[in-house]
């Protein structure tokens, strides 16, 4: 009898999963996911590594994977506490053979990985390749070799275009090992975690829900029935709506949707309906996301360090109450404030506004950038180690771009995105009675007119920002 233990972790769906699949030859089965409660504590940065958003997405993508289980005669033991401990105990009390599970890429991931490895004893823990969108196998190069930079590695994947085959959804699986449905609870909710309940936001531009049935749902959408990613390439910068960018980060953080099938589905689309820039627009992020993977799995935990991936460059070490007024999208900085407000309502930011805020935070501010990748850690939807710390790196300026720091003028971001002050007026309710010629440089208002507002008003103008003031001041 092959009995075995597959074990779920970032990858909640049943599409396109290796190991899901090397489970199929099984007589028996125990689909596992393992919630550990010390993500909810606070770490040596300040945040938490699972904020109340994520923790509900969280929730939702296991009740959606749960869902799918039953309907192929399965269903999920999802266990609270230690992955170390669980997963042997559960191994020996249903004389389990194997344990399945895809490959980890984060230090930390990795490490727990080894440690469960160490505690089964002989019992084989078996990994599979992980949610790359290439195969270690399909790199242009040895990982070694691999460029440092985002558009040589581009060059060298799009010399040879790989052909993705994302494996099917298994129309069935084998039954839960005897004894199994002991162990079985009902699923955690947010207030067995000690969280409160997040309120739904209506102007949130991310109203989907977690799961893999939500993530199929958009990726129909987005690619076949609106096409919205059409005209991708000219609506990516928006600010406001669901409908701006594909969206489909969240599901590809927590595996719900595989980067497979994704690009899968937007060949076949290019197929019927012809390739524009929109769609390899699409093409190239779903790259990028690769790329940041990739540099995650070769450099370590160097990522998550101050001097990121340039042990040379200098990046500012303050933490001080402007970091806080930054979380509380209270800078007095408009368009910095209300982006970081509609994070901590929504758990979700567009890709401008991450640029704008995190640029602000490090250039303007002064702040240690890996405070405010861990507060981001926290708080978006579509946390993924190697995109968010990737990305923050190299605002910094200590990834691995030869260029030196991203530095965005806020201001000028501002009248070129949000001409109207639309979006601020959304999240900033405080500015909505300001002229809309106003609503980006409430500080040019006199002190009794802020101080009336209840908004801030922010210490020194900076020279760049003159250009941008309005031509009456």
């Amino acid at each position: 009898m092959h009995r075995l233990l597959l074990w779920f972790k970032q990858d909640l769906r049943l599409d396109d999963h290796p190991a899901v699949h090397a489970a199929l030859d099984a007589d028996r089965v125990l689909p596992l996911y393992v919630l550990d409660p010390s993500v909810l504590q606070p770490t040596a940065l300040g945040a938490r590594r699972l904020g109340v958003h994520r923790a509900r997405f969280l929730l939702e993508s296991l009740t959606a994977l749960d869902g799918q289980l039953r309907q192929r005669g399965s269903r999920l033991l999802v266990l609270v506490g230690k992955a170390e401990q669980l997963i042997p105990q559960v191994v020996e009390q249903l004389d389990l053979r194997e344990v399945l599970t895809l490959e980890e890429i984060a230090p930390e991931e990795r490490a727990q990985l080894n440690a469960v490895r160490k505690n089964l004893g002989h019992v084989a823990l078996r990994e599979l390749p992980g949610n790359h969108l290439l195969r270690a196998e399909e790199l242009p190069c040895s990982l070694e070799e691999l460029p440092q930079v985002y558009a040589q590695f581009r060059e060298l994947v799009e010399q040879r275009l790989p052909v993705f085959q994302p494996l099917p959804t298994p129309a069935n699986l084998p039954p839960l090992p005897e004894n199994a449905e002991a162990l079985y609870q009902p699923l955690p909710t947010l207030s067995h975690l000690g969280l409160g309940e997040p309120l739904s936001v209506p102007a949130s531009a991310f109203p989907f829900s977690g799961g893999e049935p939500a993530a199929q749902a958009r990726l129909r959408d987005y690619l076949w029935l609106s096409q919205g990613v059409r005209e991708y390439k000219d609506t990516r910068n928006g600010l406001i709506g669901s409908e701006y960018s594909s969206k489909f980060s969240p599901w590809l953080a927590n595996g719900s949707l595989s980067p497979r099938r994704v690009v899968a589905e937007l060949r076949r689309h290019e197929s019927q309906y012809g390739r524009n820039d929109s769609t390899h627009w699409l093409w190239l992020e779903m790259l990028w996301r690769d790329f940041f993977r990739w540099t995650l799995v070769r450099h370590g935990s160097a990522l998550f360090q101050a001097g990121g991936l340039k042990a040379t460059e200098r990046a500012p070490r303050n933490v001080d109450q402007r970091f806080e007024q930054w979380c509380q999208g209270r800078t007095g900085m408009p368009l910095v404030d209300a982006n970081m407000r509609e994070l901590a309502a929504t758990g979700f930011m567009s890709n401008r506004g991450r640029q704008i805020v995190a640029s602000y935070l490090v250039n303007d501010l002064q702040q240690d950038w890996r405070h405010g990748a861990a507060w981001f850690e926290e708080h978006l939807l579509d946390y993924d180690p190697a995109s968010n710390w990737g990305n923050w790196a190299y605002l910094a300026g200590v990834g691995s771009d030869p260029r030196h720091q991203r530095m965005f003028n806020a201001l000028r971001q501002a009248r070129q995105y949000d001409p109207d002050g639309a979006y601020v007026s959304l999240w900033l309710p405080e500015l909505r009675s300001v002229p809309a010629h106003l609503r980006h440089t409430p500080f040019l208002l006199s002190h009794l007119q802020l101080d009336a507002m209840g908004y801030p008003r922010l210490q020194e103008i900076p020279e760049t920002w003159k250009p941008y003031l309005p031509s009456a001041a």
